[in-house]
């Protein structure tokens, strides 16, 4: 096997460290394949970190984030604005080509949360529009708008939150919300390889050492 792709491949299967939740602070540089989150000081209660409060789906569902769309799955979870031209509609083709690897898992372990950085212009219908747009409008994969306070304030426990729009982050952040694993993982790595990583994450358990 030539030295790049032994290389790629190192990065892509880093073991995501156990933890109870992201830091609370800004993403990391997108310079590798996949970055272990650390844990961080404060609440180990999941709930209580990403918190409850309220969303809106690109059917115009209003969901609890952490209940009704994290709890007891492996999430892969990205931001976009609709009015996006360039990496937006990239990086949601690149997840599609990751859905079609990770077959029938998806909708049933790992699911997909899209988060809006542009609350004001991206309804539940332009939502709606763009995940139609871009073929993801389907089971498994949510599209979530809702207030600019309460997207601010997950994006931030995400530590996705950028004040400029066009600014947000292109990782994507990949978690087993349950066992408390997570990572962040470069899209440009291949569709193959994040698939598997997702597969061995969804897998996995908790770290004795976090558990309570």
């Amino acid at each position: 096997m030539k030295a790049p792709v032994i290389a790629a491949l190192s990065l892509l299967f880093l073991a995501a460290s156990a933890m109870a939740h992201p830091p609370d602070a800004p993403a990391a540089k997108d310079g590798a394949a996949t970055t272990p989150i650390e844990p961080s000081a404060g609440t180990r209660d999941a709930r209580t970190y990403f918190t409850d409060l309220t969303l809106v789906t690109q059917d115009g569902k209003k969901v609890k984030f952490y209940t009704d769309t994290m709890e007891g799955r492996t999430v892969v979870i990205n931001t976009i604005y609709t009015h996006c031209t360039d990496a937006c509609p990239l990086i949601t083709q690149k997840m599609k080509e990751i859905r079609a690897q990770v077959g029938e898992r998806f909708g049933q372990d790992i699911f997909f949360l899209t988060l809006s950085t542009d609350p004001a212009r991206d309804t539940p219908e332009a939502m709606k529009k763009f995940a139609r747009e871009q073929g993801a409008d389907v089971p498994g994969w949510l599209f979530l708008t809702g207030t600019r306070e309460n997207l601010g304030h997950i994006l931030k426990k995400l530590g996705m939150f950028s004040p400029a729009v066009e600014e947000h982050s292109t990782m994507l952040i990949a978690g087993n919300v349950p066992a408390k694993r997570w990572t962040k993982i470069r899209p440009e790595a291949h569709a193959t390889l994040i698939a598997e990583r997702l597969k061995t994450l969804a897998d996995a358990t908790q770290d004795p050492a976090s558990a309570h």
